[in-house]
């Protein structure tokens, strides 16, 4: 076969039966049948298939007898093998004289004969699908996984278009495959006959010497594009072995070049065809379709104030001249997806956000516009809360806007400036709570608590562990109606130096000179003035874990 690479040798055997009879009118017709038993035992996709016959038939049914009607016939026997993982375009189409329209199915596939009686003289009248017969337990049938309308495995699914009786896929399993491709007859809305046909596709390692190919870059079925921006379309080639070629694209025009360029008359679906080798032994063509709706775009508008935890409101502003748009696929940059057409979505923090809206028309177009979002990163912020000695002030710092407005108003000297002092003579607790609005109008509040205790306190730990997760990573001294340090400094063993501050919450880290320091014991010394002024030294030791 040298329209296959590597053909492995296969045998086929072709008979014709030839006679003429002349036949009495009847009101049911005849069925011409052919038995005999038994299959291939390499098939796959039926059970026990040496055991199992095959029948063959025609139908004359009475319409025949009355008005001279002639059965349908196939234009083209079945391919002699298929390579697997290779794409399948067989034309199985018919052809009827009387000019009746015909519909294409994979149907069932009829049993004949046994292995005691392969040629049985005694022939039913109606023979019986294989799916059909019953035993207990099932010797018959299909095997797991197939069917009549799944009678091989591919990748597409191999198929029968049932309008132009054209069998398309790519099989991927190996071996030997019973397929039965039935041809109604229909007439005035009405079917009067079927016509069977049964047999073998072959399924091995191969490949096609010539391959037809024009790829698939939309998720219409068989579709090379939708074109949603021109008329103008380019076409690209991937056919192998072939060295002339023939471009149809369904409105009467043909090109021979290699990868045309193309404009629509109008708008449309067409259905393009590439022959490749045309005229050759080995031709090889391939059909897919072009949709042509020009004047299509996608895009979005947004409302809201861009704040933290404030709704946005995003609106679609598609415009398709062949509408409707009927998918949306928002992506709002954040992890969260929506397919409604005009969705609300809040973010949980400030950030610029891309955000992507994919929409598409009932005619298939797609298009995608893409905006940045910026929210702004608002945290409203009152500050620590805070520990004093009563007799003493604080100084509050809140950040994150540009209106504060603070309360309750007790100790203030301001509630609208983001630093007030407050000034406590007695001991006691407030809550402070500040409202906070930024120049974008973003609006939060924040609270902090005042403690005010009668006498200071200092407190260093006797051991701290800096291994970074948040908890004792530091030794500082923690003190409470403290003013300033004079110095806090720490001692290794050696009397070395390795850390020294004068600011009040700065502690060590547990590094020397930019390398770990060795665990164990570390002594220190603090320098430190109280609220009235009085000096407070103090000398210690503590141990560093790791």
């Amino acid at each position: 076969n040298e329209c296959v690479n590597n053909p492995p040798a296969v045998c086929l055997k072709r008979l014709t039966f030839t006679k003429t009879y002349s036949l009495p009118v009847n009101s049911s017709g005849y069925r011409v049948v052919y038995v005999r038993c038994c299959r291939n035992e390499a098939i796959l996709n039926i059970k026990n298939p040496g055991q199992v016959g095959a029948t063959y038939f025609c139908n004359i049914p009475p319409v025949a007898e009355t008005s001279c009607n002639n059965s349908a016939y196939f234009k083209n026997y079945p391919p002699q093998i298929i390579c697997v993982n290779n794409p399948l375009v067989y034309d199985h189409s018919a052809f009827d004289i009387d000019g009746d329209s015909l519909s294409y199915e994979f149907c069932d596939a009829y049993p004949g004969g046994t292995t005691t009686n392969p040629k049985p003289k005694q022939l039913s009248v109606v023979p019986t699908p294989i799916t059909q017969i019953s035993s207990n337990p099932p010797s018959f049938g299909y095997t797991p996984g197939f069917s009549p309308q799944k009678p091989m495995l591919g990748n597409p699914l191999v198929q029968i278009n049932p309008v132009t009786g054209v069998i398309t896929g790519t099989p991927t399993l190996l071996g030997r495959f019973v397929v039965a491709v039935c041809a109604h007859e229909w007439r005035n809305g009405v079917i009067i006959n079927t016509v069977t046909r049964e047999f073998q596709f072959v399924v091995t390692n191969c490949s096609k010497a010539v391959i037809a190919d024009i790829p698939q870059f939309s998720d219409e079925y068989n579709t090379y594009l939708v074109s949603c921006k021109s008329k103008t379309v380019n076409f690209i080639n991937r056919s192998s072995g072939g060295f002339n070629y023939e471009w149809s694209f369904g409105t009467g025009a043909i090109s021979n070049d290699f990868e045309p360029t193309y404009t629509y008359p109008d708008t449309g679906t067409y259905t393009v065809q590439l022959i490749v080798n045309k005229g050759s032994t080995c031709p090889d063509s391939i059909s897919r379709f072009v949709k042509v709706y020009p004047d299509y775009s996608t895009n979005y508008e947004y409302d809201g104030l861009r704040c933290p935890n404030s709704p946005m409101q995003f609106t679609d502003l598609s415009e398709a001249t062949y509408k409707p748009v009927v998918r949306w696929e928002w992506d709002f940059g954040d992890g969260v997806t929506s397919d409604m057409q005009n969705p609300e979505h809040t973010y949980g923090k400030g950030g610029v956000y891309k955000v992507q809206l994919i929409s598409t028309s009932i005619k298939g177009c797609k298009d995608t516009s893409v905006k940045q979002v910026d929210i702004e990163d608002f945290r409203p912020f009152a500050g620590n809360d805070t520990i004093i000695v009563k007799g003493e002030y604080i100084d509050f710092n809140a950040t994150g806007g540009s209106i504060f407005e603070w309360s309750p108003p007790d100790f203030l000297n301001s509630t609208t400036v983001p630093n007030p002092r407050g000034y406590y003579t007695d001991t006691g607790t407030t809550w402070y709570n500040v409202y906070i609005r930024s120049p974008r109008g973003c609006e939060g509040n924040d609270s902090i608590k005042v403690w005010v205790v009668g006498q200071g306190s200092l407190f260093i730990p006797s051991a701290f562990t800096p291994n970074g997760d948040g908890k004792n990573d530091l030794l500082r001294p923690m003190s409470v109606g403290y003013r300033a340090y004079k110095y806090f400094r720490v001692f290794n063993r050696w009397g070395e130096m390795v850390y020294t501050t004068d600011r009040i919450g700065d502690g060590w880290d547990g590094y020397y000179k930019g390398k770990k320091a060795d665990v164990g014991t570390y002594f220190w010394l603090l320098d430190a003035e109280d609220k009235d002024g009085i000096k407070v030294q103090r000398k210690g030791d503590a141990t560093l874990i790791r």
